[in-house]
């Protein structure tokens, strides 16, 4: 961790006594460092909470607009290699996290991964290239080839660049059930290190293939869309929590239903994405403390049935 637990805590118990932020586990202050999973076939371990910035991040240049996004992310900088996921495709939102990542010279503290959404050859290396820029690097960790656009060639230069050193990880993605079949078909036929889909506790097509095929051929799940674009939140307005969420140290719908996703053995991260810095804290603590089994997870299920 880049600064110590109990400077987390301080920061996140000041945002909850205003009423914005999270509520902490009852025993916060004992309860051990954010949940790590490795990725698989490695000894590196990310953090199971990070952030994406699709709609969040996409934001001019001016200081009032920047200024929350800075604090989310000096949130998520407490956890030495959180995912920070973003893409060409989602507006300014590469150049802004470059931008704060640069202005905090936090480059190495973060897993760092984004997107080509563009056709194979020159559009995909052009928009390389603009991204590198905008993102003020000359690698990244991860380079994902989003939405399944034009795949098969550009997973053919995905692997020239991860040779060539510029890239650490590969992978593919998509947000839509519609596309899990066609991931899975390349889960099997091919050599990807990540794969990034949606999936969350009212939306769990992934549990019937596509995430235990990822477990079994070692291969790293990325999870967007854990809260449905807050379709989540609006299901159980006015629900108070129920008081068995204790029993697994949640204090927050928002924490409850990113435990759901981040105890299920083949995800390695969560990102969900925020521009509000008591949410980012709120949603970090999804990542501290026990974990549901089995029966708890599909307990919290029943919540949305």
């Amino acid at each position: 961790m880049s600064i110590d637990r109990r400077s987390f805590l301080s920061l996140a118990a000041g945002l909850a006594a205003t009423g914005l932020g999270p509520v902490l586990p009852a025993h916060a202050a004992t309860v051990a460092a954010p949940l790590r999973r490795n990725i698989p076939g490695t000894t590196e371990a990310l953090p199971v909470i990070g952030m994406g910035t699709a709609d969040t991040f996409n934001v001019g240049t001016g200081a009032a607009e920047r200024k929350p996004l800075a604090e989310v992310m000096g949130l998520l900088l407490q956890s030495e290699g959180s995912v920070v996921d973003t893409a060409p495709s989602y507006g300014s939102a590469e150049a802004v996290t470059g931008d704060l990542l640069r202005a905090a010279n936090a480059r190495s503290r973060v897993f760092l991964a984004t997107k080509i959404s563009a056709k194979s050859g020159a559009p995909a290396q052009a928009q390389w290239a603009r991204s590198l820029a905008d993102l003020h690097v000359d690698k990244v960790d991860l380079l994902q080839i989003h939405n399944l656009i034009d795949w098969q060639a550009n997973l053919r230069w995905l692997r020239e660049l991860k040779e060539q050193g510029r890239i650490r990880y590969l992978g593919v993605t998509h947000y839509r059930d519609d596309a899990h079949e066609a991931l899975e078909n390349i889960v099997r036929s091919e050599r990807v290190d990540f794969v990034q889909i949606n999936y969350s506790v009212a939306e769990r097509n992934a549990e019937r293939t596509l995430l235990p095929l990822c477990e079994a051929r070692g291969v790293a799940v990325l999870i967007n869309r854990p809260f449905q674009d807050g379709r989540l939140f609006r299901a159980v307005k006015d629900r108070p929590l129920p008081p068995w969420a204790g029993d697994i140290d949640c204090g927050s719908w928002a924490q409850l239903f990113l435990k759901f996703i981040v105890s299920h053995p083949a995800v390695t991260a969560a990102i969900p994405a925020t521009s509000k810095p008591p949410n980012m804290a709120d949603n970090l603590g999804a990542g501290l403390g026990r974990m549901p089994d089995p029966g708890q997870r599909e307990r919290i299920a029943a919540l949305l049935r």
